[in-house]
């Protein structure tokens, strides 16, 4: 392998018509992506191709014009179906050859089990010219290695347990050579209550300066309703430039977003918070109208919460508020149960109801009816009440009822962080 390039862009090529239907799922290019980015190799493209040899032979070359490493897996088995060794030498334009010490194997792997080999297995002994044989010590498909090019294509079986042992053989053996120890390291930071135009702006100004970079970084957005994640990428050739790499993109973002920012190290915000409190050694109590106890269902998803959440009350009715917390009911006649006096009156009841430190009021209208002019769907007041002081804020969240649910959940877990992190 003296001179060989390294692979540094890989596609993954599934294979099989019975993943292309809701009763199979692909779990083997997961598996190969976070192999392959343990090697420093970017996964840039992947896809499900049917048991079709001239679609198939379509996108091994599709994938071979992105990448310089293709991994397929899946269509190596002995049927008529099995067209993954026929698609790929058609794309290479190599011929198959059929190999006889992979046939007389397969003949004694049946003579162990007392059976004679059916015919049709001979198929797997058909290997593309120039091929590297990778044995198969839980199935009968052998793998294939094959240099051409400049390009690299691996055939790996489908079954998982056939999968991943050849999988990690043929990495060690042919690919880590090739790269030298260089790695693929990421980071995420995360922001919630804010949306992905709002981040993009702010965040954009970096980008640029990340590419140039020496390791450079590379960057992509996932948002979802009320959060938003940068995913920041590097591959570096030792584990602590990566790491000095990625901690200088991040401490970039935190000035730039200054306090948006609730995590960096893969926490969820439920975790962050409750960090907070144990931190502070303060409890939490939770009255809940429009999301009907979810903000406190996700403060306790998390192990060990009993530290620190005392109670919740899920107070959806005017009776319930003023019944369990106190709420005044003039202040439904004044303000109504969406309001912000009405969230600040559930917090402070919440509070005191529960003896606790630090208490959240949530009101609000989830759809798809209950909504007004002056208050339509979505609107959502949420309130934190601490010793000595409180604070009060009002939404307006789009999307179907447990959109605007989820949302109101966020953004009071968000404002429990803020106070927190202040008081």
């Amino acid at each position: 392998m003296h001179g060989a390039t390294a692979p540094r862009r890989a596609a993954i090529l599934a294979v099989g018509s019975e993943l292309l239907t809701p009763f199979r799922t692909d779990s083997n290019s997961l598996a190969i992506t976070s192999a392959l980015n343990d090697l420093g190799i970017r996964v840039v493209w992947k896809a499900i191709v049917g048991d079709q040899q001239d679609e198939l032979a379509g996108a091994v070359r599709h994938a071979l014009s992105l990448a310089d490493l293709l991994v397929l897996t899946g269509g190596l088995g002995p049927t008529d179906d099995d067209v993954t060794r026929e698609a790929v030498a058609e794309a290479l334009g190599l011929p198959l050859e059929e190999h006889e010490a992979i046939a007389e194997g397969l003949r004694a792997r049946f003579a162990a089990r007392g059976l004679e080999m059916p015919a049709i297995n001979r198929r797997q002994a058909k290997v593309i010219a120039g091929a590297t044989i990778l044995p198969n010590a839980n199935g009968t498909a052998p793998g294939q290695w094959i240099a051409a090019g400049g390009r690299y294509v691996l055939l790996l079986p489908g079954p998982p347990r056939e999968m991943r042992p050849m999988l990690a053989a043929v990495l060690a053996a042919q690919v880590a050579p090739l790269v030298k120890g260089a790695r693929v390291m990421r980071r995420v930071v995360k922001i919630a209550g804010r949306p992905e135009s709002w981040v993009e702006e702010r965040a954009h100004q970096l980008y640029g300066a990340w590419r140039e970079r020496v390791p450079p970084i590379e960057e992509s957005t996932l948002a979802s309703p009320g959060q938003v994640e940068l995913h920041l990428s590097v591959v570096a050739p030792s584990e602590a430039e990566g790491h000095a790499a990625l901690q200088r993109a991040v401490d970039e973002l935190l000035a730039v977003f200054e306090g948006e920012v609730f995590s960096t190290d893969g926490r969820s915000l439920e975790e962050v918070v409750g960090d907070l409190l144990r931190r502070r050694g303060w409890r939490v109590a939770l009255a809940e109208s429009c999301t009907g106890g979810l903000a406190c269902s996700r403060l306790t998803d998390v192990p060990g919460s009993s530290d620190y959440v005392e109670r919740g009350f899920v107070t959806y009715s005017n009776r319930a508020k003023t019944e369990l917390l106190g709420v005044g009911e003039e202040l439904f006649a004044a303000h109504g149960a969406v309001s912000e006096a009405v969230a600040e009156a559930m917090a402070a009841g919440a509070r005191a109801r529960a003896d606790v430190e630090i208490a959240v009021g949530i009101t609000g209208i989830a759809g798809p009816g209950g909504g007004s002019r002056e208050k339509p769907v979505g609107t959502v007041a949420i309130a934190v009440a601490w010793p000595g002081g409180g604070c009060v804020e009002r939404y307006r969240f789009t999307g179907d009822r447990q959109a605007v649910k989820f949302q109101a959940s966020q953004a009071a877990l968000t404002l429990l962080r803020k106070r927190l992190e202040q008081v």
